[in-house]
């Protein structure tokens, strides 16, 4: 009896049943975190964090898989005859466009992909280029564009209203998508750690081959028109070939070809490349399909100054050379040569404030770095900086004998006492 009125629930309020098997395994793994883990000393805290634990674990982990499980059941019951009045344009929709959001979310945090920069622009630390050239973004969103067209074609219009050209010329369509997306998965899929890249590209197939079903057993020939060309032969042949509708996805693929011709004559026509589509993959660094060799990262830590030489305006914080930091190349410009060789001091001439100083850095400076995600604000914090600056390079002038040689000793592995004549 509970489970028929479960069913009932679930067939009713599907949306919500989703949403709330999400959240109680969400939960279930929030409470597995505090026992192992163990909770905060406050009932608020552990509240609190049990609640934003339960939520990103429903919202980011466990929706996406419960939505893909969904998909597949409904292309089963597809499969075996049986269709679900809720599998509705929108859900599908639905499902594809947050499959979209899903994976530019994982892309950009997890994998730190810059979706702006190609593959002959210079990143930092982990960061990883685009998976697709910039340059055929404009093919790409055609192409999209194309599947989702004939996509709503599709489910919006009765197949028995459309000429059956047409219905395939739609089925075409969907299988560009499906084959476009097959082909993104295989780009940016690296490991067994990125299964849930998979996820949308098993949507997209589950949804499309649906579709393709419903619409191929949808179709009922219309006696009274066939008996008026029946005198014909040829018109004869022919319409029993349109109208045997399990040939329309066969006659699809077949057709595949010429609708990505005219796509692609299209693009040419607003200035894309004939290999655009091709390009967008191959014209990559750090992917699978990529045949470019990208410019090494640099790498630059949670040091602030760092920071401002790598990504400030080149005129006005004026970098000068790379160095080297904890075993990576940087760049470095004037103002951060001067910091080191003054913390350099300090640990020499006076280890206990520089401990005391050290401290106070990483307490604030780390933050602080945090906070520079533009050439802008790397600017300002260059500013801000240049009265230090003129102060540790009194120092340094006070401290040193041959204080230039101190200072241009910095981030290149080496200390100045190496190069002094004894």
């Amino acid at each position: 009896m509970k489970e028929s009125k479960w069913r009932s629930f679930c067939k009713k309020h599907w949306f919500l049943a989703q949403c709330l098997l999400s959240l109680g395994i969400g939960g279930v793994i929030g409470a597995c975190f505090f026992w192992y883990a163990g909770a905060p000393p406050s009932v608020w805290d552990t509240l609190g964090v049990f609640a934003l634990v339960t939520l990103f674990c429903a919202a980011f982990l466990i929706y996406p898989l419960v939505l893909t499980g969904d998909q597949i059941l409904l292309f089963i019951r597809q499969l075996q005859g049986k269709s679900k009045k809720r599998s509705s344009l929108f859900y599908d929709l639905w499902t594809l466009f947050l499959g979209i959001f899903y994976e530019i979310i994982y892309l950009e945090i997890v994998k730190e992909v810059v979706f702006t920069a190609d593959w002959t622009e210079q990143l930092s630390n982990y960061e990883m280029h685009a998976p697709l050239f910039t340059g055929s973004y404009l093919s790409a969103g055609v192409l999209l564009f194309v599947f989702l067209a004939g996509f709503s074609v599709l489910r919006v219009v009765s197949v028995n209203r459309m000429p059956p050209l047409v219905t395939v010329l739609c089925m075409s369509a969907v299988y560009l998508g499906v084959l476009f997306t097959l082909v993104w998965t295989v780009q940016i899929l690296e490991s067994v750690m990125d299964i849930y890249l998979l996820l949308p590209a098993v949507n997209v197939v589950c949804i499309a081959m649906r579709t393709v079903l419903a619409k191929v057993r949808e179709f009922e020939p219309d006696e009274m028109r066939k008996s008026k060309i029946d005198e014909v032969p040829f018109l004869c042949r022919l319409n029993r070939f349109l109208t045997e509708s399990k040939r329309w996805p066969y006659m699809a693929f077949l057709l595949m070809l010429p609708l990505l011709g005219v796509t692609v004559l299209i693009l040419v026509l607003f200035g894309q490349a004939p290999n655009s589509l091709i390009r967008a993959f191959t014209e990559t660094s750090d992917w699978n399909l990529s045949r470019q060799i990208a410019p090494q990262n640099l790498y630059y830590d949670e040091h602030y100054l760092c920071t401002v030489a790598a990504g400030g305006h080149e005129k006005l914080v004026k970098p000068l050379r790379k160095g080297v930091r904890h075993g990576h190349p940087v760049i470095v410009n004037r103002q951060l040569l001067v910091a080191n060789a003054f913390e350099q001091i300090l640990e020499e001439k006076v280890p206990r404030i520089h401990r005391a100083v050290r401290s106070a850095y990483d307490r604030y400076g780390f933050p602080l770095a945090r906070l520079i995600r533009s050439k802008w604000t790397a600017d300002v914090v260059w500013v801000l900086m240049k009265p230090l600056e003129w102060l540790f390079l009194a120092v340094i002038y006070l401290c040193d004998v041959h204080p230039e040689d101190r200072i241009a000793v910095q981030y290149t592995g080496k200390h100045v006492k190496e190069f002094s004549i004894c």
